[in-house]
């Protein structure tokens, strides 16, 4: 099945699995908290119990080194897509309002990408991710 949209994740080649599966999680909880449309419709299985939904969607993974990272990071920007992003600071901090403060702290082009993720027309995020691989 084709959809006229995609939902991609970039992440940081040099993250270790446990932090890259972690960055993962945080960064699509903020496409599936704005963007209601992306959610599917509750499971449930042939016993009657019934579990959360999910994207309606496959979420494409890709790895970046920094500079593929800045480069998706500023193509996303240009275009105008909305994107959540993950600073390497945030392994540090506890909560959503430290994690808040410790970006705001920090100028654009200074920041620390570990991963970002965006939810857009498919073409467009074909461009934002082009030259980067799927990750392994």
């Amino acid at each position: 099945m084709q959809f006229d949209t995609k939902i991609a994740v970039v992440l940081s080649e040099d993250l270790p699995v446990w932090q890259k599966a972690n960055v993962t999680a945080f960064l699509v909880s903020g496409i599936a908290g704005t963007e209601p449309e992306t959610i599917g419709e509750p499971y449930e299985d042939g016993s009657g119990n019934r579990y959360l939904p999910m994207f309606r969607q496959p979420v494409l993974i890709f790895a970046a080194d920094a500079a593929g990272m800045r480069r998706a990071y500023e193509r996303a920007m240009d275009r105008g897509i909305e994107l959540a992003i993950y600073t390497r600071e945030l392994f540090a901090t506890g909560n959503d309002e430290d994690n808040r403060a410790a970006v705001a702290r920090v100028q654009t082009e200074a920041l620390d990408l570990v991963g970002l993720a965006i939810h857009a027309d498919r073409k467009a995020v074909d461009k934002v991710t082009k030259g980067l691989t799927l990750h392994p």
